[in-house]
């Protein structure tokens, strides 16, 4: 399994990105994707996941600013992003989970600064 991310960058606070995972294989293989983030010195932690039947979940801190969807067709899992905080900086992983088999994308970076 091979998952890529693309859509990371530099953005100011208040902005808006959209990050992409594309998946190797039909994502409905998976029993959810999701995207984790770690900032430095921080322990990696869930933001986003939908599972295989379309339920999402979403950290506390990003309720309301993040939206996470799927299009099946193109084997990928976006993470619309506003309102973006400086804390919100960190390096995002795109995850899919099989069971309790986890594949992780190379991650992007997101940084959040005026």
């Amino acid at each position: 399994v091979q998952l890529v991310e693309s859509g990371g960058g530099l953005v100011q606070p208040g902005g808006t990105l959209s990050l992409s995972c594309a998946a190797s294989e039909n994502i409905f293989n998976f029993n959810a994707m999701g995207w984790y983030r770690q900032a430095p010195g921080q322990q990696r932690e869930l933001v986003a996941a939908i599972n295989v039947g379309g339920t999402t979940t979403y950290a506390e801190s990003v309720k309301g600013r993040f939206t996470i969807s799927r299009d099946s067709a193109k084997n990928t899992v976006y993470l619309q992003m506003s309102s973006l905080e400086p804390e919100d900086t960190a390096v995002y992983h795109c995850n899919a989970r099989i069971l309790s088999q986890h594949y992780w994308g190379q991650g992007t970076q997101v940084t959040v600064s005026s």
